[in-house]
C-alpha cells in the first residue's frame, strides 16, 4: 500500500510588504492575523494597524496597515494625487455612514431599526479604535499635521455614527414601547368584555337553570299557529335569537 505525502501546510502571507524597509521590530510584533488596531513607533518609524470598515455578515476583520517611515514620508502611497492613504480608508467610513443613513431615513419598523443596529454596531466600535488609535498617533508624532486633520476625520465619522446608533436605539425602543402600549389597551379592553359577559351570565344563570331543571314544555297560545304553518315559526324564533345573540355581542365588545 502506497503511503501518501502529508498535505502541505499552508504558510501564511506577510502583513507588511517585504520591499518596505522598516525596523524588524514591526515585523516582530505582527502577527499571521492583524489583530486589534494600534500604533507602533520604532527609531522615529510610525507603524499604523488599522481595520476595513466591517461588515455585519463578517467575523474576521481585515487590516490595512500605514507606514511613516524616519523622514515623514508615509506608504502606501495614495490612488489619488494630494490625498493621504489614511485620508482614503476614513472615505471609506464615510461612504458606510452615508449609506446607512439613509437605510435610517427608509426605516419604518422594528426589524428595518434592528438590522440597522446590526449593521453600526461593529462599525461603531471600529471607527472609534481607530479614532484612538490616530489620536495616539498623533500624540507620539507632534510636528506632522497630516495626523492632526486625519484625527479630526475619524472623530467626525465616529461621532456621526454613534448618534445613528442612538437613534436607531430610540427608534427601536419607540416601537416596542408602542407595541406594548397597544397590546396592554387590547389587553384591557378584553378584560372589559369578559366582566360583562360574567355579569350577564351571571343575571341569566338563575333563569337558565330552572329551566334546565323544570323544562320551558308550556303552553304559551301558539300552538295552533305553529301547527298551521309551521316551519316558520321555529325559523323566526331562531332568527330573532340570532339577532339578539348579535346585539348582545356587540354591547359586550364595545369600547
Amino acid at each position: 500500500m502506497m503511503n501518501q505525502a502529508p498535505a502541505k501546510s499552508r504558510v501564511a502571507e506577510p502583513l507588511l510588504p517585504a520591499a518596505w524597509k522598516i525596523p524588524q521590530e514591526f515585523r516582530d510584533r505582527l502577527g499571521d492575523d492583524v489583530g486589534r488596531q494600534r500604533k507602533m513607533e520604532a527609531d522615529g518609524h510610525l507603524l499604523l494597524v488599522l481595520h476595513s470598515p466591517p461588515k455585519p455578515t463578517e467575523d474576521v476583520r481585515h487590516g490595512r496597515l500605514f507606514w511613516r517611515d524616519a523622514d515623514g514620508r508615509w506608504k502606501p502611497q495614495p490612488l489619488k494625487h494630494d490625498d493621504h492613504a489614511v485620508g482614503e480608508l476614513l472615505a471609506e467610513y464615510e461612504s458606510r455612514a452615508d449609506e446607512l443613513d439613509n437605510a435610517h431615513d427608509d426605516a419604518s419598523c422594528a426589524d428595518d431599526a434592528f438590522a440597522l443596529l446590526s449593521a453600526l454596531n461593529p462599525l461603531v466600535r471600529t471607527a472609534h479604535n481607530l479614532y484612538e488609535v490616530l489620536q495616539d498617533a498623533r500624540k507620539a508624532v507632534k510636528a506632522d499635521r497630516k495626523l492632526i486633520l486625519l484625527r479630526d476625520r475619524a472623530y467626525a465619522v465616529t461621532r456621526r455614527l454613534e448618534l445613528m446608533q442612538q437613534d436607531a436605539r430610540n427608534t427601536l425602543d419607540f416601537v416596542v414601547a408602542r407595541r406594548s402600549e397597544q397590546q396592554a389597551d387590547a389587553a384591557a379592553h378584553q378584560s372589559q368584555a369578559a366582566h360583562r359577559l360574567n355579569v350577564l351570565a351571571a343575571l341569566f344563570f338563575p333563569l337558565a337553570t330552572l329551566t334546565a331543571i323544570f323544562g320551558m314544555d308550556l303552553g304559551h297560545g301558539l300552538e295552533a299557529i305553529d301547527t298551521a304553518h309551521a316551519p316558520l315559526p321555529m325559523l323566526a324564533v331562531l332568527g330573532g335569537g340570532l339577532v339578539l345573540g348579535a346585539s348582545l355581542a356587540a354591547f359586550v365588545t364595545r369600547k
